[in-house]
């Protein structure tokens, strides 16, 4: 049980980092993301954003689904961390 609980905790925190340079990334505007390695890290991404996206739609340019999208994330590390093994 504890080493499936570990995987799950460097899951969360590897895809956490994923979602970082995501959205760092899209502050440079001249990214094209259809080209490699961004096409692969928005098809890694962007369904898990999407999800929130639906939520929270983009307010004026501004898209705020990713702050929803790291609470969830983190509060879900926050449980696999707290289960004892």
């Amino acid at each position: 049980m504890s080493l499936l609980i570990t995987t799950l905790v460097t899951f969360v925190t590897f895809y956490s980092y994923l979602l970082l340079i995501r959205v760092l990334l899209t502050w440079f505007p001249q990214i094209n993301w259809y080209n490699q390695p961004f096409a692969a890290l928005a098809q890694i991404t962007d369904p898990y954003l999407n999800l929130f996206r639906s939520i929270i739609p983009p307010l004026g340019g501004m898209d705020f689904s990713p702050i929803l999208a790291f609470f969830a994330l983190n509060l879900a590390g926050g449980f696999l961390r707290a289960i004892p093994y």
